[in-house]
């Protein structure tokens, strides 16, 4: 384009860049469709613009500043030089390439969302296990029950005695060497578990911010067809499978733009309107009352897993086997009734697919919130007033045989929704046809899988491994169902911003549910009197109070009392930590805002 325009035309796009932040001229720069060698020209005539314009005006940058800016560079490279390597090393990275090029944007963003699941569980796991299960090995006592192998599916018997649960914690200062440093269990696994739940708060919303900006806000700068056909081209692909590949790719985003361009308006007549009111008022009374009924079997179900716990202990078979009822219930429940949720939403007739998917997620998303919630209830305002002698272990062996049930219906839903429905429709009833990859019920089925981890990484700390093995798994079992048992879909759609509405579902209601749940249980339940590392205190928050009051007695520790009375147990901080962030944001959106203008003018420079 450079070319055909002259060198007035080059002037102007350098100029352009010169006045960019050093991020976005990179961005910029990366996504000119030219080689490398152009690209590094058009980089160094940018930064000669900018240094003689810096010179003429005299802001030569001080000493500090180069060097502030070389590290910065320095650290970009290397990032970015990590991030390379990563992607190589990642054996899903050609996967999404083949998923994105078969199936469209559509499916492909239901791998994304796995695979960052995926990596943020492996965080999650690292953390757990570095802080809180690596210090428990050194004060372990040795485990006399007998493994009978049962307990991979219940979670009881030989596992209640390991580094699995809370219950074999232990409360005491762990030190190995005499008069040497000690680790203080408790403190460890309330700071642990705290600092966690923060660190993936600000994950979540640098991952919404950043992919909000990304779909709602940020143009992209070939985004139409034109651009894609005549300037999106990659020229340093050479082999000719990722040729065929990159051709396939452009030529499913170029339908999906094409299919949203050309979106037939439907004039439906007074009685139409009417009759589609009603069908849609009777699906969402059907579906909430499936929800609702739903609810109701889970809580008696609930009821009678207690009275099995209290029976347990004598690691009875049968008591052990009998307690897989209400993991299978809700399991079956969460499996069968999106089926349904599925057939209403057919039944409804929508305009387009997506306004399908997202009706059917939100119906999903109710079901299993709801489950959830009667879960928590049960956990928190029955078994947790019980006479169980460890009721943290009940709850981290309940949400241990949820994860791990949800995860085998998740591979039969793979071979009886998937496989099964293939055979039935290539060689019994021809009609049907190969079925579509059910993106509403798949991604549900994993923001219920992960919620369920942050309610119970405070009474199963290594949840998160767990978690990790069925990811990895079900990824996988995912791809080769969709490879050879489904279709791409009947109607080619873009969605732009499905990705940035899972994020929000998982961070609300999924997270900031599971953070209630974790601070009503922190703050205001009594720990088990026999087990754990907070047995004998009036709540798992004691532990920070009594350890404040033994540093008041320092005067080197002042400054954490201090942090401690004026920030942390201050409304009023919190109050204008919150007017703080809001500005963050406004000003954060006024930048973007600012961007998307400059972007603009780019992309209309290099159109014509």
């Amino acid at each position: 384009i450079l070319f055909f325009h002259g060198l007035d035309a080059e002037e102007d796009l350098v100029g352009s860049l010169a006045s960019m932040s050093a991020n976005e001229r990179i961005k910029a720069i990366q996504k000119l469709p030219e080689t490398m060698t152009k690209k590094r020209e058009i980089r160094n005539k940018v930064l000669k613009d900018i240094t003689t314009k810096s010179r003429c005006c005299g802001t030569r940058p001080s000493c500090c500043t180069q060097c502030l800016q070389g590290a910065a560079v320095s650290f970009r490279r290397f990032g970015n030089t990590f991030s390379e390597y990563f992607d190589l090393l990642g054996v899903w990275h050609k996967t999404l390439k083949i998923i994105g090029a078969e199936f469209g944007t559509s499916v492909l963003s239901y791998f994304v969302f796995l695979k960052w699941l995926l990596n943020f569980n492996i965080f999650s796991f690292l953390i757990n296990f570095g802080f809180i299960t690596i210090p428990q090995f050194l004060a372990a006592e040795p485990n006399n029950l007998s493994f009978t192998g049962l307990e991979l599916l219940t979670g009881a018997g030989y596992f209640q005695q390991t580094v699995l649960y809370y219950g074999f914690y232990t409360n005491a200062t762990i030190s190995k060497i005499e008069n040497g440093p000690s680790y203080n269990m408790q403190l460890a696994y309330i700071f642990t578990v705290g600092m966690y739940f923060v660190v993936c708060f600000l994950i979540l919303l640098f991952s919404i911010a950043k992919s909000f900006c990304t779909d709602f806000v940020t143009p992209q700068v070939y985004s139409g067809n034109a651009s894609k056909l005549l300037c999106a081209w990659d020229f340093n692909i050479t082999n000719e499978k990722a040729v065929r590949l990159k051709q396939k790719n452009l030529s499913t985003q170029i339908k999906e733009n094409l299919s949203e361009m050309n979106r037939e308006v439907l004039n439906f007549s007074v009685m139409e309107r009417a009759t589609r009111v009603a069908i849609h008022l009777v699906a969402w009374f059907a579906s909430l009352g499936t929800a609702v009924a739903a609810c109701a079997g889970v809580y008696f179900l609930s009821i009678n897993n207690l009275e099995l716990f209290m029976k347990g202990h004598r690691n009875d078979l049968e008591s052990q086997a009998a307690m897989l009822v209400l993991p299978v219930m809700a399991s079956l429940l969460n499996a069968f009734i999106p089926f349904f949720y599925s057939w209403l939403g057919r039944l409804e007739r929508f305009r387009t697919p997506g306004q399908q998917i997202y009706v059917t997620i939100i119906r999903n998303i109710i079901l299993k919130i709801s489950i959830i919630g009667i879960l928590c209830y049960y956990w928190l305002k029955i078994v947790a007033v019980s006479e169980s002698q460890c009721w943290e272990t009940l709850v981290g062996q309940d949400i241990y045989c949820l994860v791990l049930v949800d995860f085998i219906f998740c591979l039969l839903g793979s071979f009886f929704g998937e496989f099964l429905r293939r055979v039935l429709g290539t060689t019994v009833c021809v009609s049907l046809g190969l079925p579509e990859f059910d993106i509403g019920r798949n991604v549900l089925d994993l923001i219920y899988a992960q919620t369920l981890t942050w309610i119970g990484i405070l009474f199963s700390p290594l949840l998160p491994g767990i978690q990790m093995t069925t990811f990895f798994i079900v990824f996988f079992v995912k791809k080769v169902s969709l490879m050879r048992n489904c279709q791409p879909p009947r109607q080619v759609w873009r969605t732009a911003q499905m990705k940035t509405s899972f994020m929000f579902l998982l961070f609300c209601p999924s997270f900031l549910g599971a953070v209630a749940v974790t601070g009503v249980t922190v703050w205001r339940l009594k720990p088990s009197e026999g087990c754990g590392p907070f047995r004998g205190l009036s709540s798992m928050y004691a532990a920070v109070s009594e350890w404040i009051q033994i540093l008041e007695g320092y005067t080197a520790s002042k400054w954490v009392v201090w942090i401690y009375h004026n920030l942390i147990t201050s409304e009023l901080f919190f109050f204008i930590l919150c007017g703080i962030v809001l500005i963050v944001i406004y000003i954060y959106w006024q930048v973007v805002q600012g961007r998307k203008t400059r972007i603009k003018l780019l992309h209309e420079q290099i159109i014509n």
